[in-house]
């Protein structure tokens, strides 16, 4: 595939980029870390600008994560509570914890989606629960867009600095991937202990009562 990846930026250049970006976004197998970094180098042996190298990569961005928002949005609430009243006794949850979650994402679902940006696979799938809340779509938009641009400065000016050596800074970010997803399961966890241990103080102030 990487071989495939840096043929087709090759030949298609800026909107290459853009393309398969957006491609990342929905599928997110294809690593975006050897298309921006690949793309920071194309700007040491071509006419390409590191900026509109950035600039299309945050484009393709971010039609990706309006593409999820939108099955998202498609998605019902009541369709996810059926999951879970079937599926997540595994978890140790219940189908009323749907819409709590709901309700927290409302809440603070913008800094969700901006720090969602900085991690590998998360960074895409957010958009999905994100539709699913009906996040406002202004907010969605400029989070989406703040983060994923910090994100593609940042691997995109690598790649241009390393240069020839580009496909090093790809292994420092596989490194990073694992880390920032063993994160991610931490406070998946602490999230779904959370969301039990509330459900608990209820029931017991129900009985109280």
């Amino acid at each position: 595939m990487q071989e495939w990846i840096i043929n087709f930026m090759n030949q298609f250049g800026y909107l290459g980029i853009a393309l398969l970006i957006a491609i990342e976004n929905i599928f997110p197998p294809i690593p975006s870390e050897l298309i921006l970094t690949f793309g920071g180098f194309m700007t040491t042996y071509t006419n390409m600008n590191i900026w509109m190298v950035v600039l299309f990569a945050t484009i393709g961005s971010v039609v990706g994560a309006i593409i999820l928002y939108g099955v998202g949005r498609l998605l019902p609430t009541e369709k996810m509570e059926r999951i879970i009243g079937k599926w997540g006794h595994i978890l140790g949850l219940k189908k009323e914890d749907v819409k709590r979650a709901e309700g927290w994402f409302i809440r603070r679902g913008t800094l969700t989606v901006f720090f969602c940006r900085f991690i590998p696979v998360v960074r895409s799938l957010i958009s999905i629960p994100a539709g699913m809340a009906h996040m406002r779509q202004g907010p969605f938009l400029l989070y989406t867009t703040f983060g994923t641009a910090i994100w593609n400065v940042a691997l995109v000016y690598l790649g241009a600095v390393a240069g020839a050596g580009w496909e090093r800074i790809t292994q420092y970010t596989d490194v990073y991937s694992y880390i920032a997803l063993a994160v991610m399961a931490v406070i998946v966890i602490g999230l779904v202990i959370w969301f039990k241990k509330k459900r608990k103080s209820r029931r017991e102030d129900s009985n109280k009562e």
